[in-house]
């Protein structure tokens, strides 16, 4: 594999550290996006657990390329003050654990019965001008403290959040989008939401800084292996390769059942999948070598 910028969400393979580790070794992968550290958030890892998460990372030759923070995927009617200093803590972990990148979200609804499906077309969901004022206002709260920091925010498409459509994740570019807040482009999510990933890409392709390496198919919303679902995964990379792109592409595979994956999904679409691990992480690895081995 030619592309040496290759992280993953390596929780997916193991709940413990090390064996994240020696898997990623073993596919020469020299970055992750930490989100869950034996068992806890990365958000809420203390003092000496950061210290001792680095010491692990030095031994192993193992950087972070931006941390998988829980920043944002909260319901709007959640205590945000409480929610900030949450972020606040996740700005500092990032900066003792030397990355410039933290992965945030745009924030649910209020819960409603119609927002509880496991897939759903986002285009057809409108949401009222006041929440969307919220989300404006707190998000650009958080980018200012993010210019203070010099760290940069990056927004993932997600399901059910206010940024799930390609025509509100340029939205919040056009509002707010800076050196310090910029876009994940995660290609099974809006898969997921009804959206086209090609028109995805064209709206957003300025913005785009980072990409989850993950697919899924359109009729029913399971995930595949990247290349094998309609998220057009060669085509993005592809383009995006073309047009100078240098960003991390970080796997997330979802292929199997894994300790956090819970808190991770509204839904339950992948909770009985096959066991993820090693193999599954392996496989998704697999599959982004050979379409970049087509696209480079």
């Amino acid at each position: 594999m030619k592309y040496t910028k290759i992280s993953g969400f390596s929780d997916e393979i193991a709940e413990d550290v090390e064996t994240q580790f020696q898997v990623l070794r073993k596919l020469h992968m020299n970055y992750f996006d930490p989100r869950g550290i034996d068992g806890k958030s990365i958000s809420d890892l203390s003092d000496a657990e950061v210290v001792l998460l680095k010491e692990k990372m030095e031994a192993c030759g193992i950087r972070v390329s931006s941390l998988g923070s829980p920043i944002g995927k909260v319901y709007l009617e959640e205590d945000f003050e409480a929610h900030f200093r949450l972020f606040q803590r996740t700005v500092e972990i990032a900066r003792q654990l030397e990355t410039k990148y933290i992965r945030i979200f745009s924030f649910y609804h209020t819960p409603r019965p119609d927002m509880k499906g496991e897939t759903y077309n986002a285009s057809e969901v409108e949401w009222p001008a006041q929440e969307r004022a919220e989300v404006l206002d707190r998000l650009h709260r958080m980018v200012e403290y993010a210019r203070q920091q010099d760290v940069v925010l990056l927004h993932e498409n997600e399901k059910e959040i206010y940024g799930d459509t390609a025509d509100r994740c340029l939205d919040l570019m056009r509002e707010l989008g800076c050196g310090h807040f910029r876009a994940v482009f995660d290609p099974a999510n809006f898969v997921q939401c009804g959206q086209d990933t090609r028109e995805a890409y064209e709206k957003l392709k300025e913005h785009i800084a980072c990409v989850h390496v993950k697919d899924a198919m359109l009729a029913d919303g399971t995930v595949v292996p990247a290349g094998r679902g309609d998220g057009n995964v060669a085509y993005l990379l592809e383009h995006l390769f073309r047009n100078g792109f240098e960003g991390y592409l970080s796997l997330e595979p979802h292929l199997g059942s894994f300790s956090g994956l819970a808190q991770l999904e509204l839904g339950n679409r992948m909770m009985d999948l096959p066991q993820g691990g090693e193999g599954t992480f392996t496989l998704a690895y697999r599959a982004l070598e050979d379409i970049l081995e087509r696209v480079l």
